[in-house]
């Protein structure tokens, strides 16, 4: 491990502590690229205009249509948290802007697999439906929208994933709309929305259409700030880049979280999963709630997350959310001992005192394809390896073929591998898909070693030695002054994540004692940091420290009897050669 400091820019720097930010805030921001105050206020007005996000208007447009014909609209959604909350606030919002008939469905990842498939369209002509809305999903379903439009379905496509590569050229669904900052032509500059902040362009873009046509004014017409909860809640699971206008929706909805105004599903999952809604962080998102909707769509049916996230009546959400705390209680008894299988055979790749292959590719016949995708990113964590899980497909008819997830290291684009693999094996991927950091795809069983060697193939051509060192970017040495617990909180509050990593520091302190604790699994520390005590932690590490060390931590807070103290979170300790 190799921990390196961010550097600061002095005139970053300078600008945010003239306009009045926290001395440290403002070493944190212009460490992260913020170069102004400006680019701090989040509010809703700073939002990039719908205006400007190919297809907005023109699906505004249909949605209007549809909705003063009174047709049928079926939204369909994925299995995951941002497709729930997408699909969520797809409901929602058409409801507030009048429409009267809304119906959704949401593919089954065993039987049906991802995204727009010909059979789910074919399911939904059979509801009666006469407008199709994907989200999260659709811009590489090209049967599938081919389908629906055979069978006089109009068809609204709203996704963020990458469009689907046809021999090095885009191919794009037939759809009569498409919005996706990502497709070709889009001049929406973050490219990094999820789909669920896709959805709610389009509901605002249909909501000013519906303002020209006189359906209301600009002084009454809906609040569709009631759906940022559910932008924020899937923009932050969904490990999206938190650029500043995704920064942005998330920030309005944590305010609207803290100040209780949120949806009964939130306020239920927040319950279910013992933390308090009125200090919600974007570490309650990714770590709390949005596992538990993920775990539906994992090991059950995702309409559990959905109906959890649809419903007004706490009741019904209070019980739906502890449905969903304990099938995900149920995926992390799954995802444990599928983890420890497969990092034996992770290890079994590895002679004593070698280096890990270049990439990874694990399959074990006791695998669940719903977790494939978690334990892959665990073995990447630990190994800082690309990393491909498989399972066996579940699907009827389907038992030969192969079900993996991947995740990969900065320096390796996934989805670009894959294809290149597809390229020079023909045959071995019989489907594939994926951005940069993570990608599915589906093979033949008998293929497998095919597709590892190909994988390791791709992985020795693109890696070298310093991209397969593992390094972790710190804010460097914590002053001792601002080791406070109401800083802990003042940090907390604001909006970290993927691109825009929450504060984690690093020096060298004094290990005064340490041991193990909680079935000796984490090693709970007794530290000096610049000569006075404070508390450490490090969960999942049971190795001893040496009496010195240099250690990365991110600030928390624990308390006892009534007295709030700061602790160290360890992160990564980086150990001279001489203190091994």
């Amino acid at each position: 491990m190799k921990i390196q400091v961010r550097d600061v820019p002095p005139r970053s720097l300078w600008a945010l502590q003239q306009a009045g930010i926290h001395p440290l805030l403002a070493q944190l921001y212009a460490a992260r690229g913020v170069h102004a105050a400006a680019e701090l206020d989040d509010g809703l007005a700073r939002l990039l205009p719908p205006s400007s996000l190919k297809g907005a208007r023109e699906a505004a447009i249909l949605l209007a249509d549809a909705m003063a014909a009174g047709k049928h609209i079926c939204v369909v959604a994925d299995y995951d948290c941002d497709g729930a909350t997408a699909c969520a606030v797809a409901l929602r919002g058409l409801k507030l802007l009048g429409a009267t008939n809304v119906g959704y469905l949401v593919p089954d990842r065993v039987v049906d697999g991802y995204g727009l498939t010909a059979p789910i369209a074919e399911r939904v002509k059979a509801t009666g439906a006469d407008v199709l809305v994907t989200v999260d999903n659709g811009i590489a379903s090209i049967d599938g929208v081919a389908r629906a439009k055979a069978l006089g379905l109009q068809v609204l496509v709203t996704d963020h994933h990458l469009p689907a590569l046809f021999n090095e050229k885009i191919g794009l669904p037939d759809a009569d709309v498409i919005v996706n900052p990502n497709q070709p032509g889009c001049g929406f500059e973050s490219k990094s929305m999820a789909g669920v902040g896709v959805m709610f362009y389009v509901l605002l873009a249909l909501r000013a259409e519906l303002r020209e046509r006189g359906a209301f004014d600009a002084a009454h017409q809906p609040k569709l700030d009631t759906l940022l909860p559910l932008v924020a809640l899937g923009t932050v699971a969904d490990v999206v880049k938190l650029d500043a206008n995704n920064r942005r929706l998330v920030a309005q909805g944590l305010k609207r979280i803290r100040a209780g105004a949120l949806p009964a599903g939130i306020a239920s999952l927040f319950k279910a999963a013992g933390r308090q809604a009125p200090a919600a962080t974007t570490f309650d998102f990714g770590f709390a709630l949005g596992p538990r909707i993920n775990a539906a769509g994992r090991l059950a049916d995702m309409r559990l997350g959905i109906e959890c996230l649809l419903t007004d009546d706490p009741a019904r959400a209070d019980e739906l959310a502890q449905m969903l705390d304990g099938i995900n209680r149920e995926r992390r008894q799954i995802e444990s001992g599928m983890r420890d299988q497969a990092q034996l055979a992770a290890d079994a790749m590895i002679d004593e005192d070698e280096e890990p292959p270049p990439a990874i590719a694990i399959f074990d016949p006791e695998f669940h394809e719903g977790v494939v995708g978690i334990v892959a990113s665990r073995i990447k964590d630990k190994l800082h390896r690309p990393t491909f899980v498989f399972a066996a497909s579940q699907a009827p008819g389907k038992e030969h073929e192969l079900k993996g997830s991947g995740r990969s290291i900065p320096g390796f684009h996934l989805r670009d591998a894959l294809d290149l693999v597809a390229k020079r094996h023909p045959g071995v991927l019989l489907r594939f898909g994926g951005h940069a950091m993570a990608a599915g795809c589906t093979i033949a069983e008998e293929n497998f070693e095919a597709f590892e060697y190909g994988l390791q193939q791709v992985a020795r051509e693109w890696l070298d030695a310093a991209t397969l060192t593992r390094r972790l970017e710190t804010d460097g040495p914590l002053a001792p002054e601002y080791r406070r617990a109401d800083l802990v909180d003042t940090l907390h509050k604001e909006v970290w994540g993927q691109g825009f990593a929450a504060p984690t520091f690093s020096e060298e302190v004094e290990v005064v004692s340490q041991r193990l604790v909680g079935d000796d699994k984490h090693l709970s520390l007794k530290l000096k940091h610049r000569g006075e005590p404070v508390d450490g932690i490090w969960f999942g590490h049971t190795d001893a420290l040496p009496a010195r060390v240099t250690l990365a931590f991110r600030l928390d807070t624990n308390e006892w009897k009534g007295i709030r103290r700061v602790q160290f979170l360890i992160e990564a300790a980086e150990i001279r050669p001489q203190e091994r």
